[in-house]
């Protein structure tokens, strides 16, 4: 099927970018295959919220910041297309690449879609988190993906349930790709030439992922312990078993 046979929604979940979320939506409105435009603003305290709709874009504006993983969910509730799309509010290039993550849904060969950006030389940490997500995805699932934490992902709308999103802080994407890999739904990784605010080596920089690193931590820490429970449990004769 073709991208005009389905229709499209892009959810940017937001919290403080109105420096840069304008240039996001900006460079999406317009776009022949999709049909909405949703940001969330995640209880943000400068003008992020209109910045966007300035821009082109339908808004939610959420009274107080709830983490990316509430943004996230309350853009799906309210987003009623065949496919959605996340994106994050800090692209400052090729934002209208998403067409790439929607191509293999469209087609027939994912359901799930995630972007897999180029590493930006000089920037960025040392790879700890990343390779936090990448291991503990291994360990989980068998499966290894090079983007587990990439925030630009899309999805074949009725393969996600609510419970998708049930996480805290920057566990979600982690969280949510064990899911999908441990319900066997189809995942692909595709390149894309997208640019986005890279978190540098300063000190708010190397807070920002020592958060990161311990929530997704939690996350597969409550995902190992259920696995051991669950393996637990099946060595456990049922009661009809018992001599």
């Amino acid at each position: 099927m073709s991208l005009n046979e389905h229709t499209i929604g892009l959810i940017i979940p937001a919290y403080n970018e109105e420096e840069r979320i304008g240039a996001t939506v900006r460079s999406l409105v317009g776009l022949s295959w999709v049909d909405r435009i949703l940001v969330i603003d995640d209880g943000s305290t400068d003008q992020t919220a209109a910045a966007a709709s300035a821009s082109g874009a339908e808004v939610i504006s959420l009274p107080k910041n709830r983490g990316k993983a509430f943004a996230m969910k309350t853009g799906f509730e309210a987003m009623h297309t065949d496919i959605v799309v996340f994106l994050d509010g800090d692209i400052t290039e090729g934002a209208e690449q998403a067409r790439r993550l929607v191509t293999p849904i469209c087609d027939g060969t994912a359901e799930v879609v995630i972007a897999r950006l180029k590493m930006t030389s000089g920037k960025g940490g040392f790879g700890f988190v990343r390779k936090l997500a990448e291991k503990g995805l291994l360990f989980l699932t068998g499966h290894k993906l090079t983007s587990v934490l990439s925030g630009q992902r899309a999805f074949l709308s009725n393969i996600l349930t609510a419970d998708h999103f049930d996480y805290k802080g920057f566990g979600i994407e982690f969280g949510m790709t064990v899911d999908l890999i441990r319900r066997n739904r189809r995942i692909k990784e595709v390149d894309v030439e997208m640019k986005h605010q890279a978190t540098g080596r300063d000190l708010r920089g190397f807070i920002h992922r020592f958060r990161q690193f311990v929530d997704i931590l939690c996350v597969f820490l409550a995902k190992a312990m259920d696995r051991v429970h669950i393996k637990g449990n099946a060595c456990i004769p049922k009661e009809q078993d018992k001599v």
